[in-house]
């Protein structure tokens, strides 16, 4: 046998051992596992006590706003600030005080105003040095406490889970009923007050799935005296929706107007691609065109005067260049010599040299036409002679 078939066969048998080994340590089986949170009750935190209550055969409703019931009903208090409006912290105390039956945690009963106007406080007791032992997992035993007889009841205790035994309830007032830990401090107690009855809670057991866990459910059904036809309320005010939900729910016509204004806004004072027009030529213009859109500006905004002048001006100065004693000569007589020289007829050109105001407007331009053509003719002739 080579020293490869060796390996091979030692290295099978090590696979078949751990095969075998996987095999009979292990086994299949189906467990249940809870599906996450959905539709209401993936953002109702009390919703599982709500379903609960109406199982009771009462009316269960969440609210987020106060509205004071009838004093027959039961309310529900979780994550509720009470001194947060005094209006509706009187409106809470008159409801109660008229007869009806309030439920709240630990998140209202910490409260200073709550604890002066219900009796309740708290106090601290370690438990570490209890001589009685406490028991180490999440959920312990609750004694509850009669009703009428004053003597305790002996049926095994309440199983609460998540209550800080560090801490219990403390009452000004004679409590109707109550669930004591094992260090005989008190986690759960009922007052009367007015008519109504508060009953605090030192803990959280109601809200998602705490109310599974233990006795939470017989816990809520006795701290609420639920009864059948009750009308239940669960109050609570800290899951409202984000701010820029509410601007949605409350604004949602104004955010998409706004929207689209700043959209126009940043796509009007946004980058182009290219110019709205072609760019104009950068070349300057002519001399000839300079003078030409110079004379038409002063044509049309009344400066044919100092146009005409200027042409008579040019015209008399090529004269004197080509008529011997042009100075001295009558006007009639310049006219003259000056239309024989340029060959245009004398008398038009006398008429476009001393009398121009006679003419038209629109025909001053064919006046200086007329003048400097002569002038041009007498330089062009000179420079031949």
């Amino acid at each position: 046998m080579t020293r490869r078939m060796t390996l091979t066969l030692v290295l099978s048998a090590a696979l078949a051992a751990t095969v075998y080994w996987v095999a009979t340590h292990t086994y299949w089986a189906d467990v249940d596992m809870p599906m996450p949170a959905r539709g209401e009750a993936r953002t109702n935190p009390m919703y599982a006590a709500q379903r609960f209550v109406e199982a009771l055969g009462a009316h269960a409703s969440r609210d987020l706003v106060l509205v004071v019931p009838p004093p027959t009903s039961v309310v529900v208090l979780s994550a509720w600030t009470w001194d947060l409006s005094p209006a509706r912290r009187d409106a809470l105390e008159r409801w109660v005080e008229s007869g009806g039956r309030l439920v709240v945690d630990s998140s209202v009963a910490t409260n200073t105003e709550f604890r002066r106007w219900s009796g309740f406080g708290y106090d601290y007791r370690d438990s570490r040095r209890d001589d009685r032992p406490v028991q180490d997992d999440d959920c312990s035993q609750y004694d509850e406490e009669p009703r009428d007889d004053g003597e305790p009841r002996r049926d095994g205790g309440r199983w609460l889970c998540d209550f800080d035994d560090d801490f219990s309830l403390t009452t000004r007032l004679p409590a109707e009923w109550a669930l004591r830990d094992a260090n005989k401090g008190v986690q759960v107690a009922r007052v009367r007050v007015g008519r109504g009855s508060v009953t605090s809670v030192n803990g959280d057991p109601f809200r998602f799935r705490r109310l599974f866990d233990g006795d939470h459910g017989w816990l809520l059904a006795q701290a609420a005296g639920v009864r059948a036809g009750d009308d239940v309320h669960f109050l609570s005010e800290g899951d409202y929706p984000s701010l820029l939900a509410l601007t949605w729910q409350h604004g949602g016509p104004v955010v998409v107007l706004a929207a689209i204004l700043v959209a126009f806004l940043l796509w009007r004072g946004g980058v182009r691609f290219g110019p709205l027009a072609a760019p104009a030529p950068t070349a300057r213009r002519s001399l000839a065109e300079q003078i030409r859109g110079t004379g038409r500006f002063a044509l049309h905004h009344g400066g044919s005067e100092a146009l005409h002048a200027a042409s008579v001006r040019a015209l008399d100065e090529a004269a004197r260049r080509r008529v011997a004693g042009y100075a001295a000569l009558p006007a009639k007589a310049r006219t003259d010599a000056v239309a024989r020289l340029a060959g245009v007829d004398a008398d038009a050109l006398a008429a476009a040299v001393y009398n121009p105001r006679a003419r038209r407007p629109h025909d001053v331009r064919h006046t200086i036409a007329l003048l400097e053509t002569a002038r041009r003719r007498l330089i062009v002739n000179e420079a031949t002679a």
